[in-house]
């Protein structure tokens, strides 16, 4: 028989985290811990961390979802929990880690030898100098991809910003994506994607608020610039095969703790390839924990693409890890070891 216990985990930012939604200064999130009753000692562990405004799911609701998730854990089937993907992921994630004997060890591949995942490197808005320290720093590191959350401030100052780099590195040297989490309007918003589109921008991540369908499907039809579709996938409740036939974007951004899990995931992913859409995986902000199961998952495929899972160094108090960022590649140091005694220290009953 099963045991599930939860534990609630606020992740603050080591420096407040701009986006077009506003500044993040922290993360709630939740574990959830499930062993056999005769067998404690030996958990897996998964993570359930919505953001606020963007998932399904509400913190307020949460711990009240989690509870009935405790209460139910030996007949899962008879909770809906669709319209809490991330306590989906974090179950997933849970049974899966329970099942290879406890060990943070979700999916058994390459990642967990040692080979490692190409990333891109995350720039949070803020005024200029800010994003401009941001990128020298992650240029310096080695970084060749650079992702820049856009939408917040005069879109002048953004486009001088782009211009900079690009006058120090060309796209065959820096690969420059960006991300306006639908921040631009549908009166402008083919204007600004041709001004970017001078800039040889890689893509453009949601460039338009979410439901909005006849206007995306212009925009993907006309753009210079190939739209990645983000937001769009988080909130989906009808046919994904027919939606993609219609819209026809250039790239899917997945997040498995905001879609739903990894089989959720998969179901992007296979449909994306039988179309001959390109895809990457990208964290959501989320610990060390679901970190390391959304590297683990995406090491099973092919990777050609950088992988959004540069989020781990983002946190004062995440869960120290194996998982280690060099330059531009995330990998998995066998000889270091998970230390769970900050979420332990958590309170299950928030």
């Amino acid at each position: 028989m099963l045991v599930a216990e939860i534990f609630y985990h606020n992740l603050n930012f080591l420096i407040p985290g701009g986006t077009s939604r506003g500044i993040l200064k922290n993360k709630p999130t939740w574990f959830i811990k499930i062993y056999y009753i005769d067998n404690p000692s030996v958990f897996g562990l998964g993570e359930c961390g919505p953001i606020e405004g963007l998932s399904f799911e509400s913190g307020d609701k949460m711990m009240d979802q989690l509870k009935k998730v405790q209460k139910s854990i030996n007949n899962l089937s008879s909770l809906d929990l669709s319209l809490f993907p991330s306590i989906q992921f974090g179950i997933e994630s849970a049974l899966k880690d329970l099942k290879n004997g406890g060990k943070r060890i979700i999916f058994q591949n390459s990642f967990l030898q040692g080979n490692p995942i190409k990333i891109n490197g995350l720039i949070w808005m803020g005024n200029k100098d800010f994003m401009v320290n941001q990128i020298k720093s992650k240029i310096e590191k080695g970084f060749s991809c650079l992702k820049l959350k856009i939408g917040s401030i005069d879109f002048k100052e953004e486009i001088s910003i782009l211009k900079n780099i690009r006058k120090q590195f060309n796209s065959k040297v820096l690969e420059i994506r960006v991300d306006a989490n639908g921040a631009f309007s549908t009166k402008d918003v083919l204007q600004k994607l041709d001004t970017l589109g001078k800039l040889e921008i890689h893509s453009i991540e949601q460039p338009i608020a979410v439901n909005q369908w006849d206007y995306l499907k212009e925009i993907c039809e006309k753009t210079p610039i190939p739209i990645a579709l983000d937001e769009e996938l988080i909130q989906f409740k009808k046919e994904k095969n027919e939606f993609i036939k219609y819209i026809s974007p250039h790239f899917l951004v997945l997040k498995p703790t905001l879609i739903g899990g990894f089989e959720a995931t998969k179901e992007w992913i296979n449909i994306a390839e039988e179309k001959n859409i390109k895809w990457w995986v990208t964290s959501a902000l989320e610990s060390n924990v679901g970190l390391n199961a959304i590297a683990q998952f995406s090491a099973n495929y092919q990777l050609n693409l950088h992988q959004g899972l540069g989020t781990g160094q983002l946190f004062s108090n995440n869960i120290p890890s194996p998982l280690v960022v060099k330059g531009e590649y995330i990998f998995y140091e066998k000889n270091k070891t998970w230390d769970l005694s900050n979420f332990e220290k958590s309170n299950d009953n928030n």
